[in-house]
Order: structure tokens, then sequence, then C-alpha cells
């Protein structure tokens, strides 16, 4: 099937119907090739390239924290890269601190369900904090990850660039 170079209609024999412009033959694949003599070339045998831009990986990082960190920390293409890694292992280390925190907050409101009002307020404070505070910081790290800024964290981030500069 072969496309008129000049207005890009589908071209059905050596002249374009709709302009009327000459189009040549195009030879099949790899003719040439063995016309010539020489063997049909095949593909590099080099890294296949992948279809993310590095922003974009180190974003989708964070995504699903967890199940993406391990998923491009084991990827082959991303896994060579290390500010993909640093963000693959800040998003597990975040979500695993996350979790930490609300096992806390919940042993808290085991405590605090025995005060009448006050540990009512406290319990729905604490989890209004965690939750509005974790997907603040969930939707930041994407950001940051997305504009390509190097967003180290207080206590996880160190532990994020050791493992990641780890190869």
């Amino acid at each position: 099937m072969a496309f008129c170079a000049n207005c890009g209609t589908e071209v059905q024999g050596r002249f374009c119907s709709k302009c009327g412009a000459t189009v040549a033959a195009a030879p099949p694949p790899g003719a040439g090739y063995a016309q010539q003599g020489y063997a049909q070339p095949q593909a590099a045998a080099g890294p296949q390239v992948s279809g993310l831009e590095e922003n974009v990986a180190c974003a989708l990082c964070y995504a699903l924290m967890v199940l993406t960190g391990i998923l491009f920390l084991v990827l082959a293409p991303y896994n060579q890269n290390r500010l993909i890694r640093f963000h693959a292992f800040q998003a597990i280390f975040v979500w695993v601190g996350m979790i930490g925190a609300w096992i806390a907050v919940f042993i808290a409101s085991l405590v605090l369900v025995f005060i009448p009002v006050l540990g009512h307020l406290l319990i729905v404070l604490l989890d209004l904090v965690l939750g509005l505070g974790g997907l603040a910081l969930w939707i930041l790290l994407m950001y940051k990850a997305y504009n390509r800024e190097k967003w180290v964290l207080p206590i996880v981030g160190p532990l994020a660039e050791k493992q990641a500069n780890q190869a």
C-alpha cells in the first residue's frame, strides 16, 4: 500500500487520484539487501528502549506506592536507573511508614475510646490528619517526581538514597 508524498492520499497504481503526482513503487522489505548479496539486517542486540520517560517512571513509582515501587525495581530498563530506583525505594519506605502510623493511630484509638467525648474527637482528628496528610504527601511526591525534582524526605529519603546507590 503506497501513499502520495504530496497530499498523503492512498494510491492505487503509479499516479495519485487526488493531486495527480507520480508515486514511485516501494521495493519489498529487504529486497535491496538480497539483490546486493548482503544478509538482511537484524534488530540491534542492545538494551531495549523503554516507552516511558524518566520523569513519568519516577512519578509512577508513587502511584500505588509499594506495588509500583517493587514493579519498577524488578523491570529491566528501569532498575538500572538510579533516580528511578531512588523514587521506587522512597515510595516503598513511605508506604511502610504510613502503615506504621496507621497501626499507631489504631492502638491509640483503642485507648482513647474509653474517654467519652474527648476520646472520640481525638480519634477522628488523628484519622483526619493522618489521612489528609498522607494524601497530600502522596500527591506532592508524584508532582515533584514528575517535575524532575528529587525531593528527599527526612527519615526515609537517606535510606532510599543508600539503597538506590547499591548496585
